[in-house]
């Protein structure tokens, strides 16, 4: 019983690690979108990418779940946290530390 909980939240965990690269269909899709939209669908990838890393890593610390793809979780889900916080030391960089650099 415990493993298959652990195998659909495995399943779970990997599916929520792919979603947002549903944002990146817009530019090849020339999909226009509103300040607002954009920043609810930034917030949106933030919460994804946290939540798929929190899930993955509840699989993965369990020995007996362990499997190729709760680490493939854990790995896109590290790599969409990275990807993040490159991103805000960026955003952070230019418009406080060399304001006069900004757009």
């Amino acid at each position: 019983m415990e493993n298959k909980k652990y195998q659909k939240l495995s399943k779970a965990a990997l599916i929520i690690s792919i979603l947002p690269l549903a944002a990146l269909l817009a530019g090849p899709l020339h999909i226009g979108l509103s300040e607002t939209a954009r920043s609810i669908w930034a917030v949106t990838n933030i919460v994804l990418a946290a939540a798929g890393l929190i899930l993955s890593v509840i699989c993965v610390k369990n020995s007996e779940s362990r499997s190729p793809v709760n680490v493939l979780a854990v790995c896109i889900n590290a790599l969409w946290g990275l990807v993040i916080a490159g991103i805000l030391i960026v955003a952070v960089f230019i418009n406080y530390i060399m304001p006069e650099a900004a757009f």
